[in-house]
């Protein structure tokens, strides 16, 4: 646990203390892809070869340069952590490229189907950190959510063998049914609050993506935790990560 978390700390120890948070929170929001699964690795993959694909055929049509999407730096700053069309406009708007919603529906469906291809192929599991952080947060007696802008949320969980460790659910089938933006805005993690009775200022936030937790800071939640795979602890700060850790298993 680093200074900053610290700072939160006050009062004598409680449940959530006894799992690296500040007294007075009540619920935990995890983001899945990153965070709880080592999912996201398999997205940025599928999303290169499906970003790739359009931008080699664009460029051999208007005989224009063809720069690649950058799994890394494209993936962090445009895709991850977003609803996957807002994903795909965002890129293509870093790129000065307008496309039809006709495109950016059949990029998603591709995209998608890749994902799925890659998880057939090499298998899919949470991260062992992550799994004895939730069942700590179970033992204290913490609400519990994902929320993720994975419309394969559900399949995902009960392929890691995780889905009973949550309360409630708020991913991208949620989102598109009950019309919640997706994030930086906050309204899916707040959903998830909402869904646990527990209002924001009790709620710990934990997101690998600056998206995500853009969307934590956005929510006014009482801790943001920033997951950093990518060694990115700056960026994450900066978009709004009260504390940062490698893994979850950090902060007990």
């Amino acid at each position: 646990m680093n200074a900053a978390a610290n700072e939160h700390k006050v009062g004598h120890w409680t449940g959530a203390e006894s799992v690296g948070l500040p007294s007075g929170i009540r619920a935990c929001l995890f983001d899945l892809d990153g965070v709880l699964t080592k999912t996201a690795r398999l997205h940025a993959a599928a999303w290169k070869a499906t970003f790739d694909h359009f931008l080699l055929a664009r460029s051999v049509q208007r005989q224009e340069p063809y720069v690649a999407f950058d799994s890394a730096l494209d993936y962090d700053l445009y895709v991850d952590g977003r609803a996957r069309e807002d994903g795909i406009r965002e890129f293509f708007a870093s790129r000065g490229i307008e496309v039809e919603a006709a495109t950016v529906a059949t990029l998603g469906e591709r995209k998608n189907d890749l994902v799925h291809d890659l998880i057939r192929s090499q298998g899919l599991e949470p991260y062992e950190g992550s799994v004895r952080y939730l069942r700590a947060v179970v033992r204290a007696g913490l609400r519990r959510a994902v929320v993720s802008a994975s419309a394969n949320c559900r399949a995902v969980l009960e392929a890691a063998g995780i889905a009973d460790l949550f309360e409630e659910r708020v991913d991208g089938v949620v989102a598109e049914e009950e019309h919640l933006r997706g994030k930086p805005a906050p309204d899916m993690f707040l959903a998830a609050a909402d869904r646990l009775g527990v209002p924001a200022s009790e709620g710990a936030v934990f997101e690998d993506a600056l998206a995500g937790v853009a969307a934590g800071r956005a929510g006014a939640f009482a801790l943001v935790v920033g997951v950093d795979r990518d060694d990115q602890p700056d960026a994450l700060r900066a978009h709004g990560a009260d504390v940062v850790v490698t893994d979850l298993a950090d902060l007990l």
